[in-house]
């Protein structure tokens, strides 16, 4: 089975759980806590990611760090992934849980690429618009790239939707060169 399949699997088990605690966006938080401590401490990874340390090591040692701040069913699952030799799926299962919540909330990411740097009235804007158009709540991602000149390029997912003044000069000029008439 691929590593993304497993993770999937992981994290759907994990979602049952948080909507058992009533909890989705809490535990979220906290499995991204501890995806990002496996991912940027080098001691924490190198531990996990050690085949001579033992499963039983391992799992007293996420209970002696994360028993005050996880609650029980959180770290019991972090432990059941190091018996399973799954610990280091963690960062995967913690994307896959976060794709998972934001599925089953309606939530879409979008990519949005500007012109030029936007305040947060107008980013909270094109996220309505956006919400508006596609009947989901769309979290915009800005990213500012100058050469599109002005308007938006939108990209959620696989689609692309290009609303810049740089494709509207360039498909203005295609037509003016082609001598066909605009329909």
């Amino acid at each position: 089975m691929h590593e993304a399949s497993i993770a999937r699997n992981y994290a759907e088990a994990l979602l049952e759980l948080a909507r058992r605690a009533d909890a989705l966006d809490e535990w979220g938080a906290l499995i991204i806590a501890v995806s990002n401590a496996v991912q940027n401490e080098p001691r924490l990874h190198n531990f996990l990611a050690a085949p001579q340390v033992s499963a039983a090591e391992k799992k007293a040692v996420l209970e002696k760090a994360f028993a005050d701040t996880l609650p029980r069913p959180v770290l019991r699952f972090l432990q059941k992934l190091v018996d399973n030799r799954r610990q280091m799926l963690i960062p995967q299962v913690a994307v896959a849980y976060a794709n998972l919540v934001d599925e089953a909330e309606g939530r879409v990411h979008a990519q949005v690429t500007v012109a030029r740097d936007t305040g947060d009235a107008e980013r909270d804007a094109i996220g309505a618009q956006l919400s508006r158009k596609l009947g989901k709540t769309v979290v915009p991602h800005l990213v500012v790239n100058p050469a599109i000149l002005g308007g938006v390029i939108v990209r959620i997912g696989d689609t692309v939707m290009d609303g810049s003044v740089r494709r509207r000069l360039t498909s203005l000029r295609s037509r003016l060169t082609s001598g066909v008439p605009r329909r």
